[in-house]
Protein backbone atom coordinates (compact mmCIF):
# COMPACT_ATOMS: atom_id res chain seq x y z
CA UNK A 1 0.00 0.00 0.00
CA UNK A 2 2.90 2.51 0.74
CA UNK A 3 4.85 1.55 -2.38
CA UNK A 4 0.81 2.71 -4.25
CA UNK A 5 0.91 6.12 -2.37
CA UNK A 6 4.07 6.53 -2.98
CA UNK A 7 3.88 6.24 -6.68
CA UNK A 8 0.71 8.16 -6.66
CA UNK A 9 2.38 10.89 -5.07
CA UNK A 10 5.43 10.91 -7.61
CA UNK A 11 2.53 11.38 -10.18
CA UNK A 12 1.21 14.34 -8.27
CA UNK A 13 4.52 16.04 -7.92
CA UNK A 14 5.01 15.55 -11.77
CA UNK A 15 1.26 17.11 -12.29
CA UNK A 16 1.91 19.94 -9.99
CA UNK A 17 5.22 20.58 -11.89
CA UNK A 18 3.60 20.83 -15.37
CA UNK A 19 0.24 22.73 -13.92
CA UNK A 20 1.91 25.41 -12.00
CA UNK A 21 0.43 24.84 -9.07
CA UNK A 22 2.21 24.66 -5.78
CA UNK A 23 3.06 27.99 -3.86
CA UNK A 24 6.40 28.52 -5.24
CA UNK A 25 5.27 28.45 -8.73
CA UNK A 26 2.06 29.51 -9.01
CA UNK A 27 1.09 33.02 -9.51
CA UNK A 28 -0.46 34.41 -6.66
CA UNK A 29 -3.58 37.48 -5.83
CA UNK A 30 -6.68 37.28 -8.52
CA UNK A 31 -5.57 40.75 -10.46
CA UNK A 32 -2.39 38.98 -11.94
CA UNK A 33 -3.78 35.65 -12.54
CA UNK A 34 -6.82 37.23 -14.32
CA UNK A 35 -4.18 39.03 -16.74
CA UNK A 36 -2.74 35.87 -17.40
CA UNK A 37 -0.48 34.69 -14.64
CA UNK A 38 1.44 37.62 -14.77
CA UNK A 39 4.10 37.99 -12.10
CA UNK A 40 6.60 41.05 -12.72
CA UNK A 41 4.16 44.09 -12.76
CA UNK A 42 1.88 43.48 -9.92
CA UNK A 43 2.36 46.20 -7.93
CA UNK A 44 0.30 45.66 -5.32
CA UNK A 45 0.74 43.47 -1.99
CA UNK A 46 0.69 40.50 -3.85
CA UNK A 47 4.14 41.14 -5.36
CA UNK A 48 5.38 39.72 -2.19
CA UNK A 49 4.61 36.46 -3.59
CA UNK A 50 5.12 37.23 -7.02
CA UNK A 51 8.22 39.86 -7.59
CA UNK A 52 9.25 41.34 -4.10
CA UNK A 53 10.23 44.78 -5.92
CA UNK A 54 7.32 45.54 -6.39
CA UNK A 55 6.22 46.14 -2.88
CA UNK A 56 8.06 49.41 -3.24
CA UNK A 57 5.37 50.50 -5.86
CA UNK A 58 2.51 50.67 -3.13
CA UNK A 59 1.85 54.03 -2.25
CA UNK A 60 -0.58 52.69 1.09
CA UNK A 61 0.27 49.85 3.62
CA UNK A 62 -2.22 46.62 2.91
CA UNK A 63 -3.41 43.07 3.43
CA UNK A 64 -4.65 40.55 1.41
CA UNK A 65 -6.25 37.49 1.70
CA UNK A 66 -7.10 35.01 -1.15
CA UNK A 67 -8.38 31.51 -2.26
CA UNK A 68 -7.25 29.26 -5.17
CA UNK A 69 -8.92 26.03 -6.84
CA UNK A 70 -7.52 24.26 -9.26
CA UNK A 71 -9.80 21.98 -12.00
CA UNK A 72 -12.52 21.59 -9.25
CA UNK A 73 -10.29 19.70 -7.10
CA UNK A 74 -9.82 20.32 -3.02
CA UNK A 75 -6.50 18.96 -2.97
CA UNK A 76 -5.23 21.46 -5.88
CA UNK A 77 -6.49 24.56 -3.64
CA UNK A 78 -4.12 27.20 -2.50
CA UNK A 79 -5.11 29.86 1.04
CA UNK A 80 -3.05 32.86 0.94
CA UNK A 81 -2.55 35.90 3.75
CA UNK A 82 -0.15 38.80 2.93
CA UNK A 83 0.71 41.79 4.37
CA UNK A 84 2.77 45.15 3.20
CA UNK A 85 3.68 47.88 5.45
CA UNK A 86 4.94 51.32 3.93
CA UNK A 87 8.21 52.58 6.29
CA UNK A 88 10.86 55.41 5.94
CA UNK A 89 13.39 53.15 4.51
CA UNK A 90 11.10 51.03 2.17
CA UNK A 91 8.85 48.59 2.64
CA UNK A 92 8.34 45.54 4.75
CA UNK A 93 5.94 42.17 3.80
CA UNK A 94 5.26 39.38 5.12
CA UNK A 95 3.40 36.37 3.81
CA UNK A 96 1.66 32.95 4.38
CA UNK A 97 0.52 30.46 2.19
CA UNK A 98 -0.82 26.66 2.20
CA UNK A 99 -1.24 24.55 -0.35
CA UNK A 100 -2.61 20.74 -0.69
CA UNK A 101 -4.75 18.54 1.53
CA UNK A 102 -3.75 15.84 4.45
CA UNK A 103 -2.45 13.37 2.44
CA UNK A 104 0.08 16.23 0.41
CA UNK A 105 0.70 19.55 1.18
CA UNK A 106 3.02 22.44 1.08
CA UNK A 107 2.87 25.83 2.97
CA UNK A 108 5.58 28.82 3.30
CA UNK A 109 6.06 31.44 5.98
CA UNK A 110 8.78 33.98 5.15
CA UNK A 111 9.15 37.92 5.22
CA UNK A 112 10.45 40.32 2.04
CA UNK A 113 11.89 44.24 2.10
CA UNK A 114 11.82 46.32 -0.65
CA UNK A 115 13.20 49.71 -1.20
CA UNK A 116 12.96 52.90 -4.42
CA UNK A 117 16.44 53.43 -5.58
CA UNK A 118 16.10 56.46 -8.26
CA UNK A 119 13.76 54.46 -11.12
CA UNK A 120 14.34 51.16 -10.15
CA UNK A 121 12.87 49.40 -7.26
CA UNK A 122 14.44 46.24 -5.81
CA UNK A 123 13.41 43.86 -3.54
CA UNK A 124 13.87 40.59 -1.79
CA UNK A 125 12.13 37.95 0.08
CA UNK A 126 13.34 35.00 2.67
CA UNK A 127 10.92 32.45 3.41
CA UNK A 128 11.05 29.27 4.94
CA UNK A 129 9.57 26.25 2.78
CA UNK A 130 7.55 22.67 3.56
CA UNK A 131 6.52 19.72 2.21
CA UNK A 132 4.46 17.12 3.85
CA UNK A 133 3.52 13.48 2.92
CA UNK A 134 1.70 11.47 4.40
CA UNK A 135 3.59 8.48 5.50
CA UNK A 136 6.73 9.82 4.46
CA UNK A 137 7.49 12.58 6.39
CA UNK A 138 7.98 16.72 6.37
CA UNK A 139 10.92 18.15 4.68
CA UNK A 140 11.75 21.95 4.85
CA UNK A 141 13.82 24.59 3.43
CA UNK A 142 15.16 28.00 3.20
CA UNK A 143 14.11 30.15 -0.30
CA UNK A 144 15.87 33.22 -1.32
CA UNK A 145 13.67 34.83 -4.21
CA UNK A 146 14.78 38.42 -5.85
CA UNK A 147 13.11 40.68 -7.75
CA UNK A 148 12.61 44.16 -9.25
CA UNK A 149 11.69 46.78 -12.02
CA UNK A 150 12.61 49.82 -13.66
CA UNK A 151 10.96 52.59 -14.75
CA UNK A 152 12.00 53.94 -17.97
CA UNK A 153 9.39 56.42 -18.91
CA UNK A 154 5.83 57.19 -17.27
CA UNK A 155 4.27 55.11 -19.24
CA UNK A 156 6.65 51.68 -19.86
CA UNK A 157 8.90 50.05 -17.47
CA UNK A 158 10.65 46.34 -17.21
CA UNK A 159 11.14 43.92 -14.66
CA UNK A 160 12.20 40.77 -13.83
CA UNK A 161 11.86 37.96 -10.57
CA UNK A 162 14.22 35.35 -9.70
CA UNK A 163 12.46 32.26 -7.38
CA UNK A 164 14.57 30.24 -5.28
CA UNK A 165 17.28 31.96 -6.31
CA UNK A 166 19.56 29.36 -4.00
CA UNK A 167 18.27 26.18 -5.15
CA UNK A 168 17.31 25.02 -2.25
CA UNK A 169 16.44 21.26 -1.88
CA UNK A 170 13.05 19.59 -0.60
CA UNK A 171 14.49 18.82 2.46
CA UNK A 172 17.88 18.31 3.70
CA UNK A 173 17.43 14.44 3.01
CA UNK A 174 16.65 14.61 -0.23
CA UNK A 175 18.40 15.49 -3.73
CA UNK A 176 15.55 17.01 -5.07
CA UNK A 177 15.55 20.37 -5.61
CA UNK A 178 12.47 22.64 -5.61
CA UNK A 179 11.80 24.78 -9.22
CA UNK A 180 14.08 27.63 -10.02
CA UNK A 181 12.06 30.12 -11.76
CA UNK A 182 12.75 33.08 -13.52
CA UNK A 183 10.50 35.61 -15.54
CA UNK A 184 11.01 38.74 -17.54
CA UNK A 185 8.63 41.47 -18.42
CA UNK A 186 7.66 44.74 -19.87
CA UNK A 187 5.03 47.18 -19.01
CA UNK A 188 3.43 49.66 -20.73
CA UNK A 189 0.15 52.30 -19.83
CA UNK A 190 -0.64 54.36 -22.44
CA UNK A 191 -3.16 56.39 -20.10
CA UNK A 192 -5.10 56.00 -16.41
CA UNK A 193 -7.36 53.66 -18.05
CA UNK A 194 -5.30 51.03 -19.95
CA UNK A 195 -2.43 48.16 -18.82
CA UNK A 196 -0.28 46.06 -21.40
CA UNK A 197 1.52 43.21 -19.78
CA UNK A 198 3.75 40.59 -21.73
CA UNK A 199 5.99 38.11 -19.97
CA UNK A 200 8.48 35.43 -20.63
CA UNK A 201 8.64 32.71 -17.48
CA UNK A 202 11.45 30.16 -17.41
CA UNK A 203 11.73 27.20 -15.32
CA UNK A 204 14.85 25.51 -15.45
CA UNK A 205 13.31 22.07 -16.33
CA UNK A 206 10.60 22.72 -18.42
CA UNK A 207 9.93 24.85 -21.92
CA UNK A 208 9.56 28.93 -21.63
CA UNK A 209 5.99 29.96 -20.96
CA UNK A 210 5.14 33.25 -22.94
CA UNK A 211 1.88 35.67 -21.16
CA UNK A 212 0.41 38.50 -22.56
CA UNK A 213 -2.37 40.40 -20.31
CA UNK A 214 -4.12 43.70 -20.49
CA UNK A 215 -6.33 45.65 -17.82
CA UNK A 216 -8.97 47.93 -18.56
CA UNK A 217 -10.52 50.29 -16.17
CA UNK A 218 -13.98 51.12 -17.04
CA UNK A 219 -14.56 53.31 -14.33
CA UNK A 220 -11.75 54.55 -11.65
CA UNK A 221 -13.65 51.54 -9.12
CA UNK A 222 -14.18 48.84 -11.93
CA UNK A 223 -11.24 46.45 -13.99
CA UNK A 224 -11.75 44.04 -16.79
CA UNK A 225 -8.70 41.89 -17.45
CA UNK A 226 -8.05 39.34 -19.59
CA UNK A 227 -4.53 37.02 -20.62
CA UNK A 228 -3.48 34.37 -22.71
CA UNK A 229 -0.56 31.58 -22.34
CA UNK A 230 1.58 29.00 -24.17
CA UNK A 231 3.23 26.32 -22.90
CA UNK A 232 0.09 24.97 -21.89
CA UNK A 233 -1.74 27.31 -23.64
CA UNK A 234 -4.64 28.96 -21.36
CA UNK A 235 -7.03 31.82 -21.34
CA UNK A 236 -7.92 33.84 -18.57
CA UNK A 237 -10.53 36.71 -17.25
CA UNK A 238 -11.18 38.79 -14.63
CA UNK A 239 -12.90 41.42 -12.74
CA UNK A 240 -11.95 43.95 -10.01
CA UNK A 241 -13.39 46.36 -7.95
CA UNK A 242 -11.71 49.11 -6.15
CA UNK A 243 -12.98 51.44 -3.50
CA UNK A 244 -10.86 53.74 -1.05
CA UNK A 245 -9.92 51.22 1.34
CA UNK A 246 -10.96 47.84 -0.35
CA UNK A 247 -10.21 46.10 -3.42
CA UNK A 248 -11.90 42.44 -4.72
CA UNK A 249 -10.88 40.79 -7.21
CA UNK A 250 -11.93 37.17 -9.05
CA UNK A 251 -10.38 35.28 -11.81
CA UNK A 252 -11.23 32.43 -14.16
CA UNK A 253 -8.37 30.21 -16.36
CA UNK A 254 -9.52 28.02 -19.01
CA UNK A 255 -6.75 25.26 -19.66
CA UNK A 256 -8.12 23.01 -22.40
CA UNK A 257 -7.01 19.98 -21.42
CA UNK A 258 -7.23 19.85 -17.64
CA UNK A 259 -10.21 22.41 -16.94
CA UNK A 260 -10.57 25.72 -15.54
CA UNK A 261 -9.18 27.16 -12.10
CA UNK A 262 -10.94 30.18 -9.82
CA UNK A 263 -9.23 32.74 -7.97
CA UNK A 264 -10.37 35.21 -5.20
CA UNK A 265 -8.60 37.80 -3.40
CA UNK A 266 -9.80 40.51 -0.84
CA UNK A 267 -7.05 43.39 0.21
CA UNK A 268 -7.82 46.57 2.42
CA UNK A 269 -5.52 49.70 2.46
CA UNK A 270 -4.83 50.60 5.70
CA UNK A 271 -4.45 54.65 4.88
CA UNK A 272 -3.64 57.23 2.25
CA UNK A 273 0.15 57.99 1.94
Amino acid sequence: MKQLIFFCFLLCTFFIAKAQTDPLTQVHGARSQGMGNLRVHGMDSWSYFNNPGGLAKLENSAISVGYDNRFGIKELSTVDLVGAWKIKAGTLGFGITHYGGTLFNQQALGVAFANQLGIVSVGGKLEWFQTQIEGFGTGGSLIFSLGGMAELSQTFSIGASISNLNRSKISKDSETRLPTGVSLGIFYSPNDQLQFHLEIEKDIQIKPVVKAGLEYGIRDWIFLRTGINSNPSRMFFGIGLKSKHFTLDYSHGQNQSLGSTNHVSLGFSFFEK
